[in-house]
């Protein structure tokens, strides 16, 4: 895919390509601490319960908002890398010159929705600060703020993925992970 002649949109895309890979490599190291920490927090519970009886009531609930900020966060990569569910079964089938345009009209249907989702998750983490956890007495704002951010984040990817298959230009981390 990469073109030999440079012009201005294929420099910006390189560019748009950089700043996207850049962002990938943080949330997926990111993903992997929350993900590490909410198995150290379980495993505190379950070590707390059975032979410490601290009386520690937090683990779950924390775990819970641990996973739901990984699970989130890990969206964005998915969308870097087209690996979200993409209908790579009916793009296969379609003639090569059908599937790039395909792919815009995909891309552009995610981007909509989380847009959506971004725009609606603003609205939800404000009125989840007027709620407060159970057992931590923080309000949700924490937890449900994880929806506009990853929603966010994840139109920022699409929006590069589409510039990135417009210039026709390879992802670096496939560049990267071959070497």
């Amino acid at each position: 895919m990469q073109t030999q002649k440079t012009t201005p949109f294929v420099d910006l895309a390189g560019a748009v390509e950089r700043v996207a890979f850049r962002l990938n490599h943080i949330l997926e190291r990111v993903c992997a601490l929350l993900v590490a920490a909410m198995i150290g927090v379980v495993w505190f519970g379950i070590l707390e319960r059975y032979a410490l009886a601290m009386g520690a009531t937090w683990t779950e609930e924390m775990a819970r908002y641990l996973m739901i900020w990984a699970a989130l966060l890990a969206v964005p990569c998915c969308a870097y890398r087209r690996e979200h569910i993409g209908l790579d079964l009916v793009f296969s089938r379609l003639p090569l010159n059908w599937q790039l345009p395909a792919r815009m009209v995909l891309d552009l249907l995610g981007l909509a929705f989380f847009l959506f989702l971004a725009w609606y998750g603003v609205t939800m983490a404000g009125q989840g600060a007027h709620q407060f956890a159970t057992i931590f007495g923080i309000t949700m704002l924490v937890p449900f703020t994880s929806v506009p951010v990853a929603a966010g984040l994840t139109a920022f990817q699409i929006v590069a993925v589409m510039i990135r298959d417009a210039a026709r230009i390879d992802p670096l981390f496939t560049r990267k992970e071959a070497s």
